[in-house]
């Protein structure tokens, strides 16, 4: 039998980003409890910012009855004589039960003792409670509180709450409240509690009470609300993450145009976006891809008159702006100095931020050498690269800056040039911290690629020394994602990085550490940059290479190969070839005599193979295609010669004929590492 289940849990306020985290989170875990307690169905999760609710239109009333089998001692242990032995009572015992009400089966050719005990399922309403406490306990939104005298933890205090199965409604006591039949509408319309009948009751209510309970019927209101501004021949920046938090905050959404003053317009669109974005959740307008002097803000008001609510957050960010447009006419008046980062602490054992500036010119300077040929005058780039890092944290001495956190880097960029600065400069300390993330941009130029590398291998290496490596899934300076950073760049712009290399050459400006531990956290960084067969990625990294880019070009020579449809067929000859030569130092040189050959398949084997270690190829994947060729002529090798020999030198020559084979692939990849 089954009946609809109606599950509210009403919530002060919730907040949006920790909530739309644990968001796709919270209906698997009512699903797998559901799963535990053997009531398995379908169900929606609906939410606002100040309810959870879970909806199920069928759910069963009751457990379904179970089975548990017990098997015991064969009989002749379990009995003797007739009588129970201490193995039959023991079992009968576990079972509950007495020996008479015990039972055999056989098992092989053995009968034994049996005994099948049912478990009778219970009822919804006796289970409901405590696994509704279960599913609110786990949900992990980051930071919880605790309120009143309960000792349960929330991300915040959970006020009411109903648990209703059909016409009944299922008493709970859980983090400090008792369920009952009352619910809340929207808090412009009541604040008082408004009971209700049922389930069909329930929707009803809300519905009148200013609560639009779907997440998707908010979002269809608020995008309606949009075009009809859009008609009016502007374009909103509908930003898609800021949409879902609008979305979790209001439960009844209504977009408003706000305006400001034009005069507000000479600070930077950054400025005005991150104070709508960030500060205000206004989402800006924009015509003909120029920031207008204007808003929507999202209220969550349910009222006839909204003017007085546009009013007011024309009247916030107003004041925002205009703090803003003074702390940009003090900077300007100011500009860009990087003398005040000599009292900037960088951190305990690494200096200031000003010792931090001049590491980062060493390993430009450095860069610059390596990438000579790829600019077209290095003496006047030395300077600018000069010029463009020591400049790149001066904006953190900055009022903007140290308003806005976010606007790092960008402010620089805008002082910069209104100081006459370079423009490859200015655009290079706009993006130092390029990539700053998996689906961030990168530097748009070599200059700048070459900036944000120095700063992102200072701060690898300079960590590095003083024993801040990540551990686990402690991350806490990011050194994962500068790792991350260095390989995309390096990547994106086709430059040599030998790790070892250039751990070496600009390790001399730190405390004295083991540079191995950092080219292995990189080379833990390469396996999430391919979505291929694992072994391909170690097959290429035991060959030793620690190129950055000829990783990248091996792994993705080496996969097109793996990946192809008759290659599992071809592997299993070079499968051999390992195996044979795994007790050989490849490290040594290994002579082959071609007079010691007796069989022409040797012969045939060993001309073939040279044909191909000293021909030319124009890439690793034609290289490769070009060795696994020679799988007929190693097959009949293997069926017609002798490895393992009587006479020492025929033997070893053999072994070093297939060694060779075997050391041309490592070149590449470690073909022992391959597994498919």
């Amino acid at each position: 039998m089954t009946k609809p289940l109606l599950i509210e849990i009403g919530v002060e306020e919730l907040p949006a980003i920790p909530f739309l985290k644990e968001l796709p989170h919270i209906e698997k875990k009512w699903e797998k409890i559901l799963e535990e307690y053997g009531l398995l169905c379908e169900f929606e999760l609906y939410y606002t910012p100040r309810r959870l609710v879970l909806w199920h239109r069928e759910f069963k009333t009751r457990q379904d009855t179970t089975y548990e089998e017990f098997f015991g001692a064969p009989l002749e242990i379990a009995f003797k004589d007739g009588e129970p032995t201490k193995a039959a009572l023991g079992f009968a015992k576990k079972c509950g039960v007495s020996v008479e009400e015990l039972s055999t089966t056989k098992r092989g050719n053995k009968e034994i003792l049996y005994y099948k005990k049912e478990i009778p399922g219970k009822d919804a309403r006796e289970i409901l409670p405590e696994m509704v406490h279960s599913w609110l306990k786990s949900l992990n939104f980051g930071k919880a509180m605790r309120w009143g005298q309960s000792d349960e933890e929330f991300i915040r205090p959970i006020r009411w709450g109903i648990i209703n199965l059909g016409e009944e409604f299922i008493e709970a006591r859980f983090f400090g409240i008792t369920t009952g039949n009352s619910t809340y509408v929207h808090r412009s319309i009541s604040t008082e509690p408004i009971e209700v009948c049922d389930a069909k009751e329930y929707f009803e209510v809300l519905k009148k009470g200013g609560v639009i309970l779907f997440a998707d019927a908010r979002y269809e209101k608020i995008e309606t609300e949009f075009a009809a501004i859009e008609n009016e021949g502007v374009k909103i920046d509908k930003d898609s993450d800021l949409l879902a938090e609008v979305v979790a905050i209001t439960e009844f959404p209504t977009a408003l145009r706000g305006r400001f003053e034009e005069k507000f317009l000479e600070l930077p669109p950054e400025v005005i976006v991150t104070s709508m974005k960030e500060h205000q959740r206004y989402f800006p307008i924009y015509k003909e891809e120029k920031l207008q002097n204007g808003f929507v803000v999202v209220s969550n008001a349910y009222t006839d008159d909204y003017s007085l609510i546009v009013k007011g957050n024309e009247r916030v960010l107003r004041a925002r702006l205009s703090d803003a447009l003074f702390f940009w006419e003090q900077d300007l008046a100011k500009g860009l100095d990087f003398e005040g980062l000599k009292d900037v602490v960088f951190m305990d054992g690494l200096g200031t931020l000003f010792d931090k500036e001049l590491r980062e010119y060493k390993i430009a300077e450095y860069l610059l050498g390596l990438y000579r040929d790829r600019f077209s005058d290095p003496r006047t780039t030395k300077a600018l690269l000069e010029r463009a890092v020591m400049l790149s944290y001066a904006d953190l001495l900055t009022e903007m800056v140290y308003e806005f956190t976010e606007l790092q880097g960008i402010m620089g960029y805008y002082y910069a040039l209104a100081q006459g600065e370079d423009e490859q400069v200015a655009l290079a300390i706009k993006e130092q911290y390029l990539p700053s993330g998996e689906e961030s941009e990168l530097p748009s130029t070599l200059f700048s690629a070459v900036v944000a590398l120095s700063k992102k291998l200072d701060t690898l290496m300079a960590l590095f020394s003083v024993g801040k490596i990540p551990t686990g899934s402690r991350d806490p300076f990011a050194l994962r994602r500068a790792a991350n950073g260095v390989i995309r760049i390096v990547l994106a712009y086709e430059l040599p990085f030998d790790l070892a290399s250039v751990f070496d050459a600009i390790k001399g400006e730190y405390k004295e550490f083991d540079t191995k531990k950092l080219e292995e956290f990189f080379i833990e960084r390469v396996y999430q940059f391919y979505d291929v067969n694992p072994s391909v990625i170690k097959a290429v990294l035991e060959s030793g290479e620690r190129d950055i880019c000829q990783i990248d070009k091996k792994i993705k020579a080496l996969a097109s190969i793996v990946e192809s449809s008759d290659f599992k067929e071809i592997f299993t000859t070079f499968k051999r070839v390992a195996n044979i030569v795994k007790d050989v130092d490849i490290t040594q040189e290994l002579p082959v005599d071609a007079s010691l050959f007796e069989k022409d398949e040797e012969r045939r084997l060993y001309e073939a193979f040279l044909r191909r270690k000293e021909a030319e190829y124009p890439d690793y994947e034609t290289k490769l295609t070009a060795l696994f060729d020679l799988k007929h002529d190693i097959d009949l090798f293997f069926d017609n010669v002798l490895v393992n020999a009587e006479d020492e030198r025929i033997r070893q020559n053999r072994k070093n004929l297939i060694a060779n084979i075997y050391k041309e692939f490592r070149k590449i990849a470690d073909i022992k590492e391959i597994s498919v």
